[in-house]
C-alpha cells in the first residue's frame, strides 16, 4: 500500500538505469560528463517522498512554482524553485542519476548544475530521451503502486509535483511545445508501465502552428486507440482543450474541438473530462487569476486543474460502481 508520505518519487534498483549510457550518441561528452558528476552509490538511497462524459511554448514562471518533497520521514517538506525548463530537465536527469525519477531535494539541483553548462539548447528529442528513461524507471520500480500518468504538452509538464495526489506514483509525460501529432508518435514510451489512470491534454499547440481540427481529433482519436492497445484496462481521460486569451485562437473553435473530442472519447471506452467550463469566463476567455500569460496557468489553475482530476475519478468510480450493482442485478 502506497503510504501518503510517498509522492512521486521512489528508489530506482541500479540495474534500472543501465540504459542512461544509450541515450543519444550525439550527446556522448554530455552523459560523460553526467556520469562524472555522479560517482555516488545509488543503491542505498532512498526517496520519501467537472465534467466527466464516458463511453509550447516555455511558460512565464510564478514564484510558487516549485518541487517538494521530504528527505525523510521527520523532515518537513523542502522547496526547490524551477525557474526555467533547462533547469526542470536537468533536476529531472539529476535525480535518475541519483536513483530516483524525480527530484527530491535541493541537492539533485545542485548536482545537475554541474552538467547544465554541458548543453544550453535541449531540443525535442533530449526531453523524449528522458521521458523513456523514466518510464524504463517506473516500469521497474513501480511494484503494487498505483500510477497516474500526465500526457501532454508545456501544461503537463509544468503541473506542479506537490499538486500531485499523494495515493499513488505519477508519472508526467509532458514535453513544451508537443503537438497531438507529436504525442502520438510517442506513446510507445509508455507501453511498459502499468498506469490505472492515464491523462491526456493536447491540441493547443496544434492549433498555434494552423493545424486542421479534422487532424487534431484522428490524433486524438488514434492516440487513445494505441494506449488501448497496451492498456486495455487502465481508465484514459481526453482532456479538454483549454480556452485561451489569445486573439489568434477563437475560443469558439476550441469549444467545437472539445465537442467533437468528447464524441471521440464515448466512441473508443475513455472518458471526456470537461476542464474548459470551469477556466473560461463569462466572456469565453481563460480566465485572467488562472493565467501566467493568456495561455500557460498560474498556480491558481494548477490547483483548479488538481481539483477536476480528484473530481474525474470519483465520479468514474461511482459510474463504473452503479454498472457494477446493475450488471450483478442479471
Amino acid at each position: 500500500m502506497l503510504t501518503a508520505s510517498l509522492l512521486t518519487g521512489l528508489v530506482i534498483p541500479a540495474f534500472a538505469l543501465a540504459h542512461l549510457s544509450n541515450v543519444n550518441s550525439g550527446n556522448s561528452k554530455f552523459i560523460s560528463n553526467l556520469k562524472d558528476a555522479f560517482k555516488s552509490n545509488i543503491s542505498s538511497q532512498k526517496i520519501y517522498s467537472a465534467e466527466i462524459v464516458s463511453p509550447e511554448l516555455s511558460p512565464s514562471l510564478s514564484s510558487s512554482n516549485s518541487i517538494e518533497s521530504y528527505q525523510d520521514p521527520n523532515t518537513q517538506f523542502v522547496s526547490h524553485q524551477i525557474t526555467s525548463g533547462n533547469q526542470l530537465y536537468y533536476d529531472r536527469l539529476a535525480a535518475l542519476k541519483s536513483g530516483q525519477i524525480y527530484p527530491s531535494s535541493p541537492e539533485n539541483s545542485t548536482k545537475s548544475s554541474l552538467i547544465s553548462t554541458t548543453k544550453t539548447q535541449l531540443t525535442y528529442e533530449d526531453w523524449k530521451s528522458l521521458l523513456v528513461m523514466e518510464a524504463e524507471a517506473m516500469a521497474q520500480s513501480q511494484d503494487e503502486n498505483r500510477l497516474g500518468i500526465l500526457l501532454g504538452d508545456s501544461l503537463s509538464l509544468w503541473f506542479p509535483q506537490e499538486n500531485f495526489s499523494v495515493d499513488r506514483l505519477w508519472l508526467n509525460q509532458g514535453i513544451s511545445g508537443d503537438t497531438s501529432g507529436g504525442i502520438l508518435k510517442r506513446v510507445w514510451i509508455l507501453s511498459k508501465t502499468r498506469p490505472n489512470f492515464i491523462y491526456i491534454m493536447a491540441g493547443i499547440n496544434d492549433l498555434r502552428k494552423g493545424t486542421a481540427d479534422e487532424i487534431i481529433l484522428r490524433n486524438h482519436r488514434q492516440i487513445v486507440r494505441k494506449l488501448r492497445q497496451t492498456h486495455p484496462k487502465t481508465i484514459i481521460f481526453i482532456q479538454s482543450i483549454l480556452p485561451t486569451r489569445l486573439s489568434a485562437i477563437p475560443n469558439t473553435r476550441i469549444r467545437h474541438l472539445n465537442h467533437q473530442l468528447s464524441l471521440i472519447a464515448r466512441q473508443e471506452g475513455a472518458y471526456y473530462l470537461n476542464l474548459y467550463d470551469k477556466f473560461a469566463d463569462v466572456k469565453d476567455n481563460l480566465r485572467i487569476e488562472l493565467t501566467t500569460d493568456g495561455l500557460h496557468l498560474s498556480q491558481a489553475g494548477y490547483d483548479l486543474w488538481r481539483s477536476l482530476l480528484d473530481e474525474s475519478e470519483y465520479d468514474v468510480h461511482e459510474k463504473e460502481l452503479v454498472n457494477l450493482e446493475k450488471t450483478l442485478e442479471y
